[in-house]
């Protein structure tokens, strides 16, 4: 894990980053059956649907394949991964922060996240059961951080309500004494 020198960690830091495998994907010609084919053999619950350049152009999941193939009756074969793809997907960055993509997954209700390079290829697909080992002394060292963030980028503010605090001491002492 990289030094945690920021306020945030960032997505390439968590452990799950080093180990991740390429993701499954696909163009968006091939058709559902072959994709089904390929998740189940490898056990997973979607594919990164890219064009040429491998450039993420949307997602297909288990539950695309339920909805639209399975419950209206459609042929998988005859079907291809364009004509049911989610085609508006978030995609992160490497250096995106943690907290800020785990906040919009639960927010927006979705459950994979496409980590893409500088030109949005694909590298890495995040989903929430890698976010679910963010462990608690994580979480409380990122609000410590956070707070510790926002005190020091306050610091002005800070010094004038001590300023008052102390003034005003001051003066109530002074005329208790008089």
């Amino acid at each position: 894990m990289a030094p945690r020198d920021r306020v945030g960690m960032q997505l390439r830091d968590r452990p799950e980053w080093k180990s991740k495998s390429r993701p499954v994907t696909f163009r968006k010609e091939v058709s559902v059956a072959e994709a089904v084919a390929v998740m189940a053999a490898r056990n997973i619950g979607a594919v990164i649907v890219v064009d040429a350049g491998d450039r993420v152009e949307g997602v297909v999941t288990e539950r695309d394949i339920l909805i639209k193939i399975v419950g209206a009756g459609r042929d998988p074969k005859a079907t291809t991964l364009d004509d049911i793809m989610t085609r508006e997907v978030k995609v992160a960055r490497e250096t995106d922060e943690v907290l800020d993509w785990m906040r919009t997954m639960s927010n927006e209700r979705f459950r994979r996240l496409p980590v893409v390079d500088a030109e949005g290829r694909i590298l890495a697909v995040f989903t929430q059961g890698d976010f679910v080992s963010y462990t608690w002394p994580d979480l409380l060292f990122q609000a410590k951080q956070l707070a510790a963030a926002t005190v020091a980028r306050s610091y002005g503010i800070w010094l004038v309500l001590g300023g008052v605090l102390l003034y005003t001491l001051l003066m109530v002492l002074v005329l208790r004494a008089l």
